[in-house]
């Protein structure tokens, strides 16, 4: 039932006009209209069959839809759970999975998550043109995203996450025009990542458990998504030192288990609305920017095993909103007053196995006797005034174009 109520909302905020929603006969409805009249009958799922006759063009689009959705069906080569058994006659409506809503009706959505089903997606669904999710999360799909989805024209979201799918990018996920929600974690997706990833209009980014590789695009920063969680791949080389110029709204972003090396850029103040930053397991090195203490909304805040040095701040450490705040495995060798209050309270905070002096679960003294990266260049902006976080962004801005190459 909470997809079918997911379906409703965005059949509300599809049409603008006042609505009701009810839940009977084995869907959900929404009636569209005026308050004292009648109007068009929207219904979900259910195999509603007392609305109004289908007129010609909406008869024509589901007898489409039958044939693109029987070529799927042979294409799938196991199906455990029996959700296909339901996918017989020409009413796909009543399809487990399918989702239909009206006046029409039509395809509005595909929803199979967890059904456990094995095998490939064909070119042929690419006639649903109406359909705003497809959601095909935990199952055994495999090979790639067929180029022909760029015709799907009122896509919102595409989750195709924990299958087996393979290959470079899909690139022709860049092309789905009203996407916003790309979803392709725990697959065998590999190679670079490309850049028109983060120009494209996405509110969500998961790529996550992957083998993609290479450097991480230069415009990583400028993508409007709330959310880009890139972990646990085998991306290299540095965050790009314009990270968070262009100041986007990111809340989000996961970078932990990939092999990401140089320093944290100075731009990661900038996200003043930033929730979670992770980089944990990398090889980061040199000092911690001071710009961290602009992420006035941060709550977690995860450094651990990387190559960083010298002093964690006061105020880093005093960040208002911090619940986690995780710097373990590295090589920091002072410890503020702020940062002594944090290590007494319960759990978030571990700042064990650095170099702290004076402070137990520290590495052994000859670890801190060479620090990583102790000669490496983090091109920070030398500044004897305090730090004032509104003025960032135009310090930055010419700081970045002045050492470009």
């Amino acid at each position: 039932m909470g997809m079918l109520w997911l379906l409703a909302f965005i059949l509300w905020r599809i049409i603008p006009t006042q609505a009701a929603i009810t839940v009977g006969g084995g869907g959900v409805g929404i009636n569209i209209g005026n308050a004292g009249g009648g109007g068009a009958g929207v219904w979900i799922g259910g195999g509603i069959n007392n609305g109004p006759t289908p007129s010609s063009p909406s008869v024509s689009k589901l007898t489409t839809a039958y044939t693109a959705l029987q070529a799927w069906k042979s294409a799938i080569t196991d199906d455990p759970l029996g959700i296909l058994k339901t996918w017989v006659g020409s009413d796909v409506c009543t399809y487990k999975g399918v989702f239909c809503a009206g006046p029409g009706p039509f395809v509005a959505g595909i929803d199979l998550n967890h059904a456990n089903l094995q095998g490939t997606l064909v070119k042929e669904l690419s006639v649903l043109t109406d359909i705003s999710i497809l959601h095909l999360n935990s199952n055994r799909f495999s090979g790639t995203v067929p180029d022909t989805f760029k015709d799907l024209s009122s896509l919102q979201e595409l989750d195709i996450s924990n299958n087996r799918f393979s290959g470079p990018f899909p690139a022709v996920t860049l092309y789905i025009p009203n996407l916003v929600y790309l979803d392709l974690r725990f697959n065998s997706f590999s190679g670079p990542v490309p850049e028109d990833l983060f120009n494209k209009r996405l509110d969500a980014i998961f790529l996550n458990n992957n083998q993609f590789e290479g450097e991480l695009p230069q415009n990583l920063g400028n993508s409007p998504a709330s959310v880009i969680n890139l972990a646990n791949n085998r991306f290299s080389g540095n965050i790009p030192a314009s990270f968070g110029i262009a100041s986007s709204k990111l809340k989000e972003i996961l970078l932990l288990n990939n092999q990401l090396t140089g320093c944290i850029p100075q731009g990661i103040g900038l996200f003043s609305e930033m929730q979670v930053f992770d980089v944990s397991h990398n090889s980061l090195m040199g000092h911690l920017p001071d710009t961290v203490s602009c992420l006035s909304d941060i709550e977690v805040l995860n450094l651990a095993h990387n190559k960083l040095s010298g002093v964690l701040p006061d105020l880093v450490c005093s960040l208002g909103s911090l619940v986690n705040l995780n710097v373990a495995y590295n090589f920091f060798s002072g410890f503020s007053q702020e940062c002594s209050k944090l290590s007494f309270r319960k759990g978030g905070f571990d700042f064990s196995l650095n170099c702290l002096p004076g402070r137990d679960m520290q590495r052994p003294q000859p670890e801190c006797l060479v620090i990583p990266g102790g000669g490496l260049s983090c091109l920070r902006i030398p500044s004897a005034q305090p730090l004032v976080c509104g003025a960032l962004l135009g310090n930055l801005e010419v700081n970045v174009t002045s050492t470009s190459p």
